[in-house]
């Protein structure tokens, strides 16, 4: 088979993807980049291969009769969650996988870290520090909350969701998790969207993690907000547009949010100037959720793994399409 990437995973990686094909044909695009992030451009090489992988550009994946199999090295895919693509794949007999489970210890890990720097305030900690370095012993322990016995509302609930819910299983919490798929998960409440009014009454902390398409985009909009418990914390780490960030800002300003974490924007990078940096109680990561030093070699893991279960006609992992 052809093998078509556009992807650049830094030597040790890249070894690691030539070895593991070798029984295959590679054919590297001369656009390649290194961040998963980017947009991958039209590339007229992709037409003969049977196997994408990387981020290719959805019109070549239709427009090549001969592609059984895309995968992407993200765990979002909106330039392919549209009818047509997935029509047309479809059509066709085509797989699409994403990389999901690379990215979600990392992510839950870092959603986890958030939860409980901001339940055991640390960044205001951390802010006095850098500021005054009061000692406000009294006020500070007044505020620390613990995260046993708490309520989290997951909005969106795939292979991030699930190790999310996994390492808050300890503290003894309600998890409720909100999809269009309503069927049972191990120690969380899957609710239907119908429901979200009410479980958002309930909250302290509410984490999107949903993916950006057409009935995504400002899901989390003023008229959500308002549905909050009052001084819910709320965390972003699934796509910038599907925040009404104006909306976000003004129920930080209210109160009505307690504080925001932010690790996915609307734009990125969010310009200097942005309300959202000086917004109160608003935190903000560059997208970094998903990352750590060994990612690379774990991406192309994964693909290799698919590979192989593509080959013998088994399952694929993280499998969308």
């Amino acid at each position: 088979m052809k093998i078509w990437c556009n992807a650049d995973f830094g030597a040790e990686a890249m070894k690691l993807l030539k070895e593991g094909v070798r029984a295959h044909a590679l054919v590297l695009s001369d656009k390649r980049n290194r961040s998963v992030l980017s947009v991958g451009q039209r590339d007229p090489k992709l037409a003969g291969a049977d196997i994408a992988f990387g981020q290719p550009d959805p019109a070549d994946c239709l427009e090549s009769r001969r592609l059984r199999w895309v995968e992407v090295s993200s765990a979002g895919y909106t330039r392919y969650d549209t009818d047509a693509f997935r029509e047309g794949m479809r059509a066709r007999g085509a797989a699409f996988t994403n990389a999901s489970q690379v990215y979600a210890q990392a992510c839950a890990e870092h959603i986890l870290a958030m939860i409980l720097a901001l339940n055991r305030q640390l960044l205001a900690s951390y802010a006095g520090q850098l500021g005054d370095r009061a000692w406000p012993y009294d006020e500070r322990r007044a505020v620390s909350r613990l995260l046993a016995g708490q309520t989290v509302v997951v909005l969106g609930f795939g292979a991030i969701g699930r190790r999310l819910a996994a390492l808050l299983a300890p503290f003894g919490g309600r998890i409720y998790a909100v999809r269009r798929q309503t069927r049972s998960e191990a120690g969380v409440r899957i609710v239907p969207e119908a429901d979200l009014t009410r479980v958002l009454g309930e909250d302290d902390h509410v984490v999107d993690i949903l993916p950006e398409n057409a009935s995504t985009r400002n899901y989390v909009n003023a008229r959500r907000i308002g549905c909050f418990r009052a001084g819910a914390r709320f965390y972003n780490v699934g796509r910038g547009a599907t925040v009404d960030q104006a909306a976000l800002i003004e129920g930080l300003k209210s109160g009505r949010i307690g504080a925001a974490y932010l690790d996915a924007t609307e734009p990125e990078p969010l310009p200097p100037d942005h309300p959202l940096w000086t917004a109160p109680n608003c935190f903000i990561t560059p997208h970094t959720a998903g990352g750590r030093s060994e990612i690379d070699v774990e991406l192309v893991g994964h693909f290799l793994a698919n590979l192989a279960a593509f080959e013998a006609g088994e399952p694929l992992i993280d499998r969308v399409l």
